[in-house]
């Protein structure tokens, strides 16, 4: 499931919406480069899932699981996971997480924590951003507190609906309410970038290319 927004997205690149937003006056819209893709070359786009929740020794195996397969029930289809768990000693993402939301129609996950079966991942081809990878789980560690709610992922925070655009160079969160503004302005800027390519590639001085088209 992909909805036009999210199609107009992926034909984007992060650095141009980058250039977009921070020319909007807009700020502290990109994930830290910690976060990193396991596919390089899949660029992962859509609006967001948000999933927050915390370490607690304290719960048993299966009141953690009960408390994750719920979890898991409630994403939306045509969207991302994105996952503040506010830990970085387990993994929050694996195999049999990523295949029920492949099923249910999900684009990616994307989270501050570590994940793990990232060959099983692979083989999927599900796109997973994480801040590492250790075979710990959340089994009687890790408890949701709750999804759809704002998020913060430092320094960027992340509200239910906005749209997420991540390739080899990193990821930035595009607020919803101004997504169609920013993918519209960057398929501007993409047309002027490439008329400026064209411009230098065939001899013209780069700063006379600059001033006649205002990009580069």
């Amino acid at each position: 499931m992909t909805d036009t927004l999210t199609e107009r997205l992926e034909a984007c690149y992060t650095g141009v919406v980058h250039d977009i937003m921070r020319g909007m006056g807009l700020r502290d819209f990109t994930l830290p480069q910690s976060i990193r893709p396991i596919i390089a070359d899949k660029v992962l786009a859509g609006p967001v899932f948000t999933v927050t929740g915390h370490i607690d020794k304290g719960a048993d195996a299966h009141e953690t699981l009960l408390a994750w397969t719920g979890l898991l029930s409630k994403a939306k289809a045509g969207h991302v996971w994105v996952s503040q768990p506010n830990d970085r000693t387990i993994a929050h993402m694996g195999e049999l997480s990523a295949e029920t939301l492949q099923l249910k129609g999900m684009r990616g996950c994307v989270t501050s924590g570590a994940i793990r079966d990232v060959d099983f991942l692979l083989k999927m081809d599900f796109q997973t951003w994480c801040d590492g990878f250790t075979p710990r789980d959340i089994v009687g560690m890790w408890l949701p507190d709750a999804v759809d709610v704002p998020i913060t992922i430092d320094p960027v925070t992340i509200n239910p609906g906005d749209y997420c655009l991540g390739d080899r160079d990193g990821m930035v969160i595009i607020p919803k309410d101004i997504t169609e503004e920013v993918i519209t302005k960057a398929e501007d800027a993409v047309a002027t970038e490439n008329k400026v390519r064209t411009a230098i590639l065939a001899g013209d001085d780069p700063q006379q290319a600059y001033l006649k088209f205002g990009k580069f």
